[in-house]
Order: structure tokens, then C-alpha cells, then sequence
């Protein structure tokens, strides 16, 4: 390789977009890859541990399959990094490392830019705490909101909301033509772990001799989520002393399902009263819902005519919710103007 070529390698960048999330965690790469994660981080709790699951760290739905051996962890409650502990701070670090070599080629001396996906109303300390964690990977960083990064990727950047409903928060953003302010941005935390908890609650109360956990419970809302009328009674295997046990949740899956629309329905409104009055028709007619939540059945429908009360309304599910927030934050990075990026 002649000298021309390795300054112009070690000129090449590779820019990836990342959403951090509580849940499930994503990146999209300039490079045309795409990965995701459940966001699961776990070390082997001796050498015992070590010898069984063969690696030093474990990721997403591996950790999760071996979590009697490890030290798990779920750092990113609420969607920010937990505070507290370094072992968190340990596992968010080795999240977004991970996140990197699934996209990056392990010969790839190309220097990296990210953009990180946050959300909406983060703290000053958690964009620090992203810069930390990213440092030792990248060059360069910018830090925004998750659902300025949707709005980016699906082009809805002009007399838009967008509604990120993820597993720990729930992220509102009005876009009007302009990177959005705070005064433009909301987060309220009944999100879809709250969905989890008081399904898991309900369960328990119906069904007190059965025998299951939250992480089995999860998956039950994500197969069967609705509001509404449902299609179909919502029946899950669950054991009851040892023996697989068929068990109606329908009920409790609606209850829990819809014990986030208050919280939506009052930040919606609030947000779009706040807004110039000549452009809240406009707004309520360009609502986009993304986020693992916008897959709840009927929740575009429920909302459109909450809305509809008010004026005519529009609520639309983004194609890919799962990747949604990473494509825009890898949209917003390969447009983003030089004096933007900051040095990590």
C-alpha cells in the first residue's frame, strides 16, 4: 500500500447513527449495515460462569439466556444511563462498543462519527455520560433527541409531531422547520415498561398460583398488545406446579395496554395548545407515532380520534419502528454541517 493510500484510509470515516434504548438498542452505519440489540449487558459471575458461556461479557439476548451465570445489568433505565454504580457505566460503555463492531469490520481503520439518540428531555450529566462512553470509539459526536432523529429520517420536519414511544420513556417532539428547543420537547415515563409491570400486577392478581416472571410477561404484550376491542381472546401458556397451563389474559393485557393513554393523550394536547394557534390544525393532522410501542394494536386509531374531537387529526405509524431512530440519527450525521460535530 503505497503512502497516497494509507493517508487517504486513515482520512475515511465511518459515520453511524445510534438509538439508545432501555429495551432494544440500534445502529445504522454508513456503510449500509444495520444491527440491534436487546439492551442487556451481563459478566460471568465466576470462572465456573466463564467456562460455561465461553466469553468474557454477553450481550442482548445472549445475556439474557444465560442470566443465571451472569451479573446482569439494564443500564439504561429510563433511557439514560443509570448513575450510581460503575458497573453501569461499565455496560453502557461495552453496549455502544458492541454496537460499533457489529458494523465495523475488525480490519476497518476508519475513524468513526456517531450521532446518539437520546431522550427528549435528558439531563446536561447524561449527554456527558454518552460522550464518556463513546470516547474510546469515536472522534466525533453529536448528541440529540430521539424523536428529532425520527423526524429527521422520515423527512417530517416541518408542522410535525412526533410521538417515540419506547420502553422507558415516552418522547414528544413538534417540528416546525428548525432544530426543535426544549420548550418544543417533552418525556413522560409511563411508558413500556410501566405496560409490563401492571400486566404483570393485573396477572398476579388473577391468577395468584401460576408461576411466571416479568421477562415472560414482556413477551406476552409484545406478541398481543392491543386497545381497544380485541381481534381475539389473548390466551398464553403459563405453568401452574410444574405443568404448562393455558391462562386468559385478554383483560388485563387491555387494561395494561391502555394505562398510557392518559399520559399521551394530556402531553399531545398540552404540546399542540402551546404551539402558534394559526399551525395546531396542521400539527394535529401530521402525528407520527414510532418506538416499539407504536406497535400496540389500535393505539394510531384510539389517538386519531381522541384528536379528532378537537379538529381533524392524522396519526401514522412509522415503517420501521425498530430502526427508525438510528437511520435518522445516521441521516442527520451524513448532512450534519462540519461545525456541528464535536471532538470526543
Amino acid at each position: 500500500m503505497t503512502k497516497k493510500s494509507e493517508a487517504k484510509e486513515a482520512d475515511e470515516k465511518l459515520i453511524v447513527g445510534i438509538d439508545l434504548g432501555t429495551s432494544r438498542s440500534a445502529i445504522s452505519a454508513s456503510n449500509g449495515k444495520s444491527m440491534w440489540v436487546d439492551s442487556y449487558v451481563g459478566w460471568p459471575k465466576d470462572f465456573i460462569a466463564r467456562k460455561v458461556v465461553g466469553n468474557s461479557v454477553l450481550f442482548g439476548k445472549d445475556a439474557l439466556e444465560h442470566r443465571l451465570s451472569l451479573d446482569l445489568y439494564r443500564p439504561l433505565k429510563n433511557g439514560v444511563i443509570k448513575e450510581g454504580t460503575t458497573r453501569d457505566e461499565e455496560a453502557v460503555k461495552e453496549l455502544i462498543h458492541h454496537l460499533i463492531t457489529l458494523v465495523k469490520p475488525k480490519k476497518d481503520n476508519s475513524k468513526v462519527r456517531a450521532v446518539v439518540g437520546v431522550p427528549a428531555e435528558s439531563f446536561k450529566v447524561n449527554k456527558v455520560a454518552i460522550r464518556k462512553a463513546v470516547s474510546d470509539f469515536a472522534e466525533s459526536l453529536l448528541v440529540v433527541s430521539e424523536p428529532f432523529a425520527i423526524a429527521y429520517g422520515v423527512n417530517a420536519l416541518d408542522n410535525a409531531m412526533v410521538i417515540d414511544i419506547g420502553a422507558g420513556t415516552i418522547d414528544f417532539c413538534i417540528m416546525h422547520g428548525t432544530v426543535p428547543t426544549d420548550e418544543d420537547q417533552r418525556t413522560v415515563l409511563q411508558a413500556g415498561d410501566y405496560i409490563d409491570q401492571q400486566l404483570y400486577n393485573f396477572m398476579a392478581e388473577r391468577y395468584p398460583h401460576s408461576d411466571f416472571n416479568l421477562n415472560m410477561v414482556r413477551r406476552f404484550k409484545e406478541e398481543f398488545s392491543f386497545i381497544g376491542d380485541p381481534e381475539r381472546a389473548v390466551k398464553v401458556n403459563i405453568p401452574v406446579d410444574g405443568r404448562p397451563t393455558k391462562h386468559d389474559v385478554t383483560e388485563e393485557m387491555r387494561r395494561a395496554c391502555e394505562s398510557i393513554l392518559p399520559a399521551i393523550v394530556e402531553t399531545t394536547l398540552e404540546l399542540i395548545a402551546k404551539f402558534d394557534p394559526e399551525y395546531q390544525d396542521v400539527i394535529r393532522q401530521n402525528i407520527i407515532l414510532a418506538g416499539g410501542g407504536s406497535q400496540i394494536r389500535g393505539i394510531d386509531k384510539y389517538l386519531e380520534n381522541v384528536l379528532s374531537e378537537y379538529g381533524k387529526a392524522k396519526v401514522e405509524v412509522v415503517e420501521d419502528p425498530l430502526f427508525c431512530g438510528a437511520n435518522g440519527a445516521l441521516s442527520l450525521a451524513m448532512d450534519m454541517p462540519e461545525d456541528y460535530w464535536t471532538e470526543v
